[in-house]
């Protein structure tokens, strides 16, 4: 998707190694991007005729099993992680594609199969350390520098200077949990959003679940007949007591009739990768992602239109159930600003040709989601692409966008680290 080239990469194995990194690109007034375990849908980790630093080498993760806690090098994926904490049934809220690192995902808001039980990856961060511009190295947490924990928690991502670690409460999940995707076939979608707003507001936080639109490769869960053809999936993930939860999923199973039932115990890191085979590296993708206020009917009637004439077989709509532990938290508690809303979408759209089909996938992704718009409640970062300072600014309320920008100017005033969506540092 990104054809960049820098003129350096510092593959990084410690925290002095980052210090070192940084201080010759700013030395040499080179453009910084940096690169935790995974990737940037955007491409900010990488650039043209500048560094590069990688953290991905370093990814060590240790689980404090007695106290529930992990401590993690910003370059660990989920997959290492989840890995970790697994081993003595623990897990906190990862990325449903377990390739993903844990950093950006982080930094970011955190949304994943365990958010509605256990709140986003930020809201389960309880500190981080940071190295800083001017070569320093901070800890933030709720007793260290708390205005740049907030900040960090949800919000800011990679604005303020480069995290190399991060610790993060652990909960008791699994090892066995309920989960996995239920196929509809697609002229059912209609139906499947009216049971899904039905259904939803009276679920307890135990059970996580999201809908996806898209047309499946030729996989053999699935009948041949569907290949390539419209459908409509509930992908669930219960948390609690595997009884409890076949009984909340009923009326998914009762819809339909379904294509294929694939929802069962299963290990909790196989739910995490699941879906890993399908989002393999090599291909293009762009996202484009907001809180909704509501999906009413005309908001089901704009995704339905869109999803009908999909620009390739891969263009996909997911619509996120939210509440839960992700509404318990006061809403200035984190830099995240998209508590409170009922739903989050996010419209993932990826293709093999290169830049043939660049125009058809962005265009199509954007135009859905500026007919969303009347729904809006403001975008949420890590679900959009690099589409400049105004939408950056949509992602928060204007008071935490100024905040951020005090804490922006106090760490980066001459704005080293703006291969992100950036947040300008505030006039002094």
């Amino acid at each position: 998707m990104h054809d960049r080239h820098p003129a350096a990469v510092a593959r990084c194995a410690s925290t002095c190694d980052v210090l070192a990194a940084l201080r010759f690109a700013v030395d040499h007034e080179l453009p910084v991007a940096v690169r935790g375990g995974g990737h940037s849908i955007p491409g900010f980790s990488t650039c043209d005729d500048g560094m590069v630093i990688d953290l991905s080498p370093m990814h060590g993760v240790v689980v404090d099993p007695a106290a529930r806690v992990a401590h993690a090098q910003a370059g660990a994926t989920w997959n290492a992680f989840d890995d970790e904490t697994q081993a003595f049934g623990l897990a906190t809220t990862g990325g449903l594609i377990s390739s993903t690192g844990i950093a950006g995902f982080t930094l970011g808001g955190g949304l994943g199969h365990l958010a509605r039980p256990y709140g986003l990856a930020c809201d389960n961060l309880l500190a981080a350390e940071m190295v800083t511009v001017d070569g320093g190295l901070v800890r933030a947490s709720a007793d260290d520098d708390a205005e740049l924990f907030w900040a960090l928690r949800g919000g800011g991502g990679g604005n303020f200077g480069i995290v190399t670690s991060l610790t993060y409460r652990l909960h008791q999940v699994g090892p066995t949990v309920l989960g996995g995707p239920i196929f509809y076939p697609g002229d059912t979608a209609r139906g499947l959003f009216d049971l899904y707003r039905a259904w939803t507001p009276e679920l307890p936080a135990e059970l996580n679940s999201f809908l996806v639109l898209t047309t499946p490769p030729p996989v053999p869960f699935l009948p041949e007949s569907v290949h390539g053809q419209p459908v409509a999936i509930a992908m669930v993930c219960h948390a609690g007591d595997i009884t409890d939860g076949q009984r909340l999923v009923a009326p998914l199973r009762e819809f339909g009739p379904p294509i294929a039932d694939l929802l069962a115990p299963l290990p909790y890191t196989g739910l995490q990768s699941l879906l890993d085979g399908l989002w393999g590296p090599g291909a293009s993708n762009y996202f484009r992602g907001g809180h909704l206020t509501g999906m009413p009917e005309d908001a089901v009637d704009t995704v339905l239109s869109f999803t009908g004439r999909r620009p390739g077989p891969v263009a996909e709509f997911h619509l996120h159930h939210m509440g839960g532990a992700v509404d318990d938290m006061p809403a200035d508690a984190t830099a995240y600003a998209g508590r409170r809303t009922p739903y989050l979408f996010n419209i993932i759209t990826r293709w093999d040709n290169g830049p043939a089909g660049r125009d058809a996938h962005i265009g199509w992704a954007r135009d859905l989601a500026d007919a969303l718009e009347p729904h809006t409640a403001g975008a949420y970062v890590n679900f959009i692409g690099d589409t400049g300072a105004d939408r950056v600014r949509a992602a928060y309320p204007p008071v935490i966008y100024d905040r951020l920008a005090s804490v922006k100017r106090r760490y980066d005033p001459d704005n080293i680290f703006r291969l992100n969506q950036n947040i300008p540092p505030a006039d002094k």
